[in-house]
């Protein structure tokens, strides 16, 4: 009994109209191609020819009849663009990765403990305060069980140690890099420009090669990337979205300082400025992917909770003892968060604030604190899935 292999292409009538075709074959290539009649699709009635063009195969249309399938010759003039499977065993290395979830075994991974969640982490300023020129990961891949280093699934965080009158080289697959200076002086060379910089200054990058470091003092950064994301993604920085941009302490304590004002004026205790892009007009961020904000917390502060679905790597910059941030899963009817993380504010410290995480900051000093916030609401924004919420009074 001979035996035929199913494959289905597209086809061309003569009306030009693209039709599907049902294409049958033997197992050698050798013997033939069918068409599916039918009869209700004008398409069929056509005269001439109709070419199943992706596969070579010609049909007459002579040769449609009332029958379920005629079986033809095949056309050569296609043939070495067909891949003939000549054996139903070759079908194996298409199947053997399926699976089938029934839909609650599978709708929430993350509640499931199929993929862990992210923790809420604390990373001391002792990581960058004695030591040789050095990147520094605030690495947390073995937890989030995927490729490091990471410091949440799309973003890594990194303390930049770089002795005064040395050099570093970094090379990250990323199309966002935002460091800030927490202390020192220098430049950075990226594509032929040199870019200074010195305490309390933003610099952003695109994706590019290798990019050096000077310093002319000790120095040290608060540096993220987007290089886990498109690690995840399998894929490579090639195209840059924005041109290399440098947000100097001057202008940005500036804009700071006019929004206290503002807010001042209005009893507004949430004070901050978020650092955006001109080409990011949609999204209002920094660059495409990465979101980042200046904030001041002022002394005897307590803000009210928010959340968000992006991941938050907090920088903290100067504060006193009395300033921390509370963290929890939910909160109450009366807009307190329920069974709190308490995380005390340390200065040039970092912590992970968990997506879909309250959190709300206190100030319980005699001083302002600041802080610096990124995220990867960049994304999260043009993606529609930042959902932003806060307890109103």
């Amino acid at each position: 009994m001979l035996e035929f292999i199913h494959l289905v292409g597209l086809g061309m009538a003569l009306n030009s109209r693209t039709i599907m075709v049902n294409i049958l074959c033997s197992p050698d290539g050798a013997a033939c191609g069918a068409i599916r009649d039918n009869p209700e699709n004008p398409d069929y009635a056509a005269s001439g020819s109709i070419r199943a063009t992706a596969y070579g195969w010609s049909f007459p249309s002579s040769s449609l009849g009332t029958s379920n399938y005629k079986i033809l010759k095949r056309s050569t003039s296609k043939a070495s663009s067909m891949t003939i499977l000549n054996n139903p065993n070759n079908l194996n290395h298409l199947i053997e990765d399926c699976l089938y979830y029934e839909y609650t075994k599978a709708a929430d991974p993350v509640g499931s403990g199929a993929i862990p969640q992210i923790p809420l982490v604390e990373f001391s300023s002792e990581l960058h305060e004695m030591g040789s020129t050095r990147i520094i990961p605030l690495d947390i891949s073995d937890t989030l069980a995927c490729k490091g280093p990471a410091t949440s699934p799309a973003l890594c965080a990194n303390f930049v140690r770089i002795l005064a009158w040395e050099a570093l080289s970094t090379n990250f697959n990323a199309t966002s890099l935002l460091f800030y200076v927490m202390r020192g002086s220098g430049y950075t060379e990226f594509e032929g420009i040199n870019i200074p910089w010195k305490t309390g200054d933003f610099v952003v990058l695109p994706m590019g090669e290798e990019t050096r470091h000077f310093a002319v003092a000790d120095s040290v950064f608060y540096l993220v990337h987007d290089e886990p994301l498109l690690r995840y993604l399998g894929v490579k920085a090639d195209i840059q979205r924005f041109k290399p941009t440098l947000y100097t302490s001057e202008d940005s304590l500036r804009e700071l300082e006019r929004v206290r004002k503002e807010a001042e004026a209005v009893n507004r205790n949430r004070i901050s400025v978020l650092l955006a892009n001109k080409v990011m007009d949609q999204t209002l961020t920094v660059t495409h992917t990465l979101w980042a904000m200046l904030g001041v917390l002022p002394k005897g502060a307590a803000q009210l909770p928010h959340r968000h679905q992006s991941v938050a790597l907090d920088l903290i910059l100067d504060c006193d003892p009395g300033c921390y941030t509370l963290v929890g899963a939910k909160i109450s009817e009366k807009g307190e968060i329920i069974n709190a993380t308490r995380v005390d504010w340390k200065p040039y410290s970092a912590f992970i604030t968990p997506p879909g995480y309250w959190h709300a900051h206190y100030n319980q000093s005699s001083s302002d604190a600041h802080l610096i916030p990124i995220q990867d609401a960049g994304l999260q924004t043009y993606l529609r899935s930042l959902d932003i919420k806060f307890v109103e009074k």
